[in-house]
């Protein structure tokens, strides 16, 4: 077989807030790393919500979580529509994980419209292993925020930047 030439690699996004990225979000990302050639994590800068790390702490979360996966993965910023960064970085394919029925509901909705904005690129739905499915960054940070320990639900160090308060304005 002849190597892929740098037009025929396989380039996914992984697209989210990652506030913080969990071991959900690590398995679904390797999963997708070993499905395409690239995977790019685009972390939204997020305007829409008020997130307790800044982008650039999320960027480098994502990419000390992505640590073991290097140059199948990467971090990258976004803005705007997924559909458009897609276009941007020559992306077939939008990972999305689902750790229930609620989350395909609303994942299955946004598939069929970025399909109309985009339909040269395909959604692919990943459900993480069975003890991550309950873990998501809402609940890392409520039970981060009341002194729980998260060790088990993210990367070490996540767990040490969700230990260490916030400064105050």
């Amino acid at each position: 077989m002849p190597p892929m030439s740098e037009t025929s690699a396989r380039t996914a996004v992984y697209s989210g807030t990652f506030d913080p990225i969990t071991l959900g979000h690590e398995d679904v990302m390797r999963r997708a790393a070993g499905l395409f050639d690239e995977v790019i994590v685009a972390v939204a800068v997020a305007h829409h919500k008020k997130t307790q790390f800044t982008l650039n702490e999320r960027l480098a979360m994502v990419a000390e979580a992505a640590g073991h996966l290097p140059g199948r993965v990467r971090a990258l910023p976004f803005d705007g529509l997924i559909m458009d960064f897609c276009r941007e970085h020559g992306a077939q394919a939008v990972v999305r994980g689902i750790r229930n029925i609620t989350d395909f509901d609303y994942e299955a909705q946004m598939a069929a419209m970025n399909r109309k904005l985009h339909p040269a690129v395909e959604t692919v739905f990943l459900l993480p292993q069975a003890d991550l499915q309950c873990i998501s960054s809402t609940l890392v940070r409520e039970i981060a925020k009341l002194g729980g320990d998260v060790s088990t639900m993210v990367h070490p160090a996540v767990a040490a930047r969700l230990a260490t308060p916030p400064l105050q304005a």
